[in-house]
């Protein structure tokens, strides 16, 4: 019998949670590749605010929608932009996936988004922040397997925790999302 290579663990999560930060770390714990699709994004189109003042929106998440499909590659450790889940193709492609719901209070996320380029946040800062964060709540909780909360520990230990985690759940063609629930890491 072949093994498989495990599948992609992607980090999602709202604007400023940490999935970046994170996902670096649990990519070296876990001896795997790190594709931070927001990266991927500005190294292939330029910087997130001119494709939104280019292409809106719209064209941004198209952009998105297809550099997640060529990131989610088995065993590699994929950062998704907060928005990503609003397409309804790339939540059907993270469902083979093993996701992981990356959440920040609004209190710690206050300092990490003071003064941030993030378009959806120009205008209105943590005002739109709340309000973009709970519209994808629920998609959020529908994609998650694991919940993992960055507000007051440090990205390290949450990234060792997810990792053990993952190595203790990980069964490549094994139960389905729905039997597991969210578990809470």
């Amino acid at each position: 019998m072949t093994s498989q290579a495990p599948r992609p663990v992607v980090l999602i999560g709202p604007m400023a949670a940490g999935k970046s930060s994170v996902g670096r770390t649990l990519a070296k714990v876990l001896a795997r590749e790190f594709i931070d699709t927001d990266k991927v994004i500005v190294r292939d189109n330029g910087p997130i605010p001119e494709i939104f003042a280019e292409l809106g929106e719209r064209g941004f998440r198209e952009l998105e929608a297809n550099v997640v499909a060529e990131a989610l590659r088995p065993g590699a450790v994929v950062s998704l932009g907060g928005g990503a889940v609003l397409d309804e193709g790339t939540r059907a492609r993270v469902a083979d996936s093993t996701v992981v719901l990356i959440t920040v209070s609004e209190a710690a996320v206050a300092s990490r988004i003071d003064n941030n380029k993030r378009p959806l946040l120009a205008e209105e800062g943590i005002v739109a922040w709340r309000r973009i964060t709970a519209e994808r709540e629920p998609l959020y909780r529908q994609l998650a397997d694991a919940v993992a909360d960055t507000s007051h520990r440090p990205m390290r230990r949450v990234a060792e925790e997810i990792a053990a985690w993952v190595l203790e759940h990980e069964h490549p063609g094994s139960e389905s999302k729905k039997e597991r629930g969210i578990t809470s890491v």
